[in-house]
Formats: structure tokens, sequence, C-alpha cells
């Protein structure tokens, strides 16, 4: 049944407006969808902003996440959110990768895998297709870069060791650590990583950037390739 009324969030009482309630209590107060609303900023004739955000989310398992790897035509697929809409959500979303990519990026020291996993996790558990990554690291094992290497289909990463390496020797990399999603959520390596990896290891022994270590990302779960004496 359609509604013969509409009313706008300038209808709410001023504490459950989003806005104002971020002004008096901080962003942290705020539900997920209260936080979309403030940026779609205004509703449609049918709805208000909250609404529309609450549509934006409703049905998506992986709940907020999902807007980390979704695209400007699926969340068009809302009715009320335009482009505009759309591009002001996609750029909030990467302007807070960003964000979390450069305080984790800051000369951070990679002691163990876990510390990999805690970089790169976030970034990685809901994306819907393989993503290989190596991580850049100088003598001391400190970060110096992350650099997106290939996309693949959801079984299998295309990987060529000319494209891993040329980052890696611009930036005088000592070592390199490989890593890669399983969007299935089940880190086991597959026969294909674990012969790229071995392929990849014995290249950077040549080009004299050492491989630490292949990190396979799952659903809240890893593999270190290192840990299994994989390499």
């Amino acid at each position: 049944m359609e509604r013969d009324f509409s009313y706008t969030i300038k209808d709410l009482p001023e504490d459950e407006r989003p806005r104002e309630k971020l002004y008096k209590y901080g962003p942290k107060a705020l539900s997920n969808t209260e936080l979309l609303a403030i940026l779609i900023r205004t509703g449609s004739r049918e709805n208000t902003a909250i609404e529309l955000s609450q549509k934006l989310l409703a049905g998506k398992k992986e709940g907020i996440y999902f807007l980390t790897d979704t695209s400007l035509q699926e969340i068009m697929k809302v009715k009320g959110i335009g482009k505009c809409k759309a591009a002001q959500i996609l750029a909030a979303v990467e302007l807070g990768k960003r964000v979390m990519s450069s305080a984790h990026n800051n000369k951070a020291k990679i002691t163990s895998p876990t510390d990999v996993v805690d970089l790169l996790m976030l970034d990685m558990i809901h994306l819907k297709k393989e993503h290989f990554k190596i991580v850049m690291l100088d003598t001391k094992n400190q970060v110096i870069g992350i650099e997106d290497i290939s996309v693949g289909s959801l079984n299998s990463s295309i990987v060529h060791p000319r494209e891993v390496f040329k980052e890696a020797i611009v930036k005088s990399s000592a070592s390199i650590i490989l890593v890669h999603n399983h969007p299935s959520g089940d880190p086991t390596p597959s026969k294909e990583d674990i012969a790229i990896t071995r392929r990849l290891a014995e290249g950077g022994d040549i080009l004299g950037v050492k491989v630490l270590d292949h990190i396979i990302i799952g659903n809240n779960k890893h593999i270190s390739l290192r840990e299994k004496d994989i390499i």
C-alpha cells in the first residue's frame, strides 16, 4: 500500500535527526543507517534519507561491508538514490579506506602474519573476486608500500612474476609478502596457490627480493604458507 503522505527528517524530534545527533553526541553515537543518511543528505518524494539508507542495506548479509566492493550502478538500484548520492557514498567509503591504509602504512613493522592480516583484512574480507597484492618491506621489515598486482576470477588469480617484482624493485624493497583473498571464505591454499608461491619465491631469490610469506585471507581466517612450511 502506498502511503498518501510524506515527511522529512525535519519532522523527526531534533535528537533523532542524524546530523543534529552527530553534533550533540559525536559520530560514534550514530547507527550505520544514520551515518549513510548524512551522506545521502536529502530524501526522495517517497522516502526520507534514513529510509533510503535502510533500503540500501536491506538484504545485504555482509551489512555495511558490502559498500567496500560495490559500484555506482548497484547503489543506484535503490529508487531515490541517483548518481550524485551514489557518488557521495562511494567517495566517503574510498576516503575511509585511504585513511585506514595511510595509518597502517605509516612505517608499520611486520613481525608476524597477523600484522599483515590486520593491515589488509578490512579491505579484502568481502571482495567478490580474488585480489592479489604485495606488501613491500625495507631492511627493517617496515612497510614501504602495498601494490595491487591482479584481480582474478572467483577461483584463480593470474599472477606474472614481472608484475610482482616490478614495483618492488622500483621501491628498492628488501623483501615482499604475497597476499590474496579467497572469496569463498576458506583460506586453504589450492595447488595453483602453492605453485605460484614457489615460482615467485624462486624469482625473488634470483632478483634479490626475498619472498617472506604468502598469506591467504578468508572470512575472518587466514593461512600463512610460511607457517605451513610451503615456502
